[in-house]
């Protein structure tokens, strides 16, 4: 007859009572609050957040604005909205090479033979990362504005597109954090990661209109999920419109949660 030997921490955690729905909350919110002390510890955090956004405006406004829409301030309306999309999704990525980061390191061992909800751990950096979307989108307007746009749906509309790229990128984070669970090291994570958002970004209507491409790439463009967020913000920001693009947008960050977080769980629990 054959036994199996568990890990005496995976014995532990077997035995727990599962939490309850009020305990889970509680125990990603200590999370989050441990993943905030750890980037006021480490500022280098939040160098891609409040680099990224100005220097990529400050570039890509004056080095394509004339060629693509004759000058600067014609280009803005098409370009900040791009920005923000780009730099809340680029954001979004840190998330799984800090979590793989944190497993190598032998932190994610502890937290097992604990009695705290699997999503926790997962989640709480996640919710902590807010705090960096919400950085990174507000430079980007504020860049903008500086360099001379001027959003037509006025606060209610730039506060919509914030909102939307922040819900974005924090489902996109799961995507991240589920290749975090995966993956051999943070380098990998790091790696994988660009391989799938850079295609994804400059492969969209985030910086030119569709109707200057060849007609191959046109069509790649428009079915790029990049391509509807972009869309949807510049709706919102330049005329405060809910159209279907927001709708839309929506849709796909709820469609990648329900996929991609019970994944990153299951993953989390059969990996580590």
């Amino acid at each position: 007859m054959t036994t199996t030997t568990l890990d005496p921490m995976e014995a532990v955690a077997r035995t727990r009572p599962r939490n309850t729905l009020g305990e889970t909350i509680a125990q990603t919110l200590a999370m989050a609050w441990r993943a905030t002390k750890k980037m006021r510890r480490n500022p280098e955090q939040f160098i891609d957040v409040t680099v990224q956004p100005i220097l990529f405006t400050v570039m890509f406004a004056y080095i394509f604005g004339g060629a693509i829409s004759g000058d600067v301030e014609s280009y803005l309306p098409l370009m900040i909205p791009g920005i923000l999309a780009q730099t809340v999704l680029t954001t979004s990525m840190a998330t799984g090479v800090q979590l793989r980061e944190d497993m190598d390191k032998g932190v994610f061992d502890r937290f097992k033979s604990l009695s705290m909800a699997r999503i926790a751990p997962l989640a709480g950096p996640m919710v902590a990362d807010l705090l960096r979307y919400t950085i990174a989108s507000t430079l980007t307007f504020l860049m903008g504005i500086a360099v001379g746009y001027r959003p037509g749906g006025g606060v209610v509309g730039v506060l919509g597109a914030i909102l939307l790229s922040i819900f974005v990128g924090w489902s996109l984070a799961w995507v991240f954090t589920w290749l975090g669970t995966v993956a051999r090291s943070a380098q990998s994570v790091q790696g994988l990661s660009m391989m799938i958002l850079f295609p994804l970004t400059f492969l969209s209507n985030a910086f030119v209109p569709v109707d200057t491409l060849p007609g191959w790439l046109a069509g790649f463009v428009k079915v790029n999920p990049v391509s509807h967020l972009v869309s949807a913000a510049r709706d919102l920001a330049n005329h405060a419109e809910l159209t279907a693009e927001v709708g839309w947008t929506l849709i796909a960050g709820v469609a990648v949660i329900v996929v991609f977080a019970p994944l990153s769980v299951w993953s989390y629990k059969r990996h580590l």
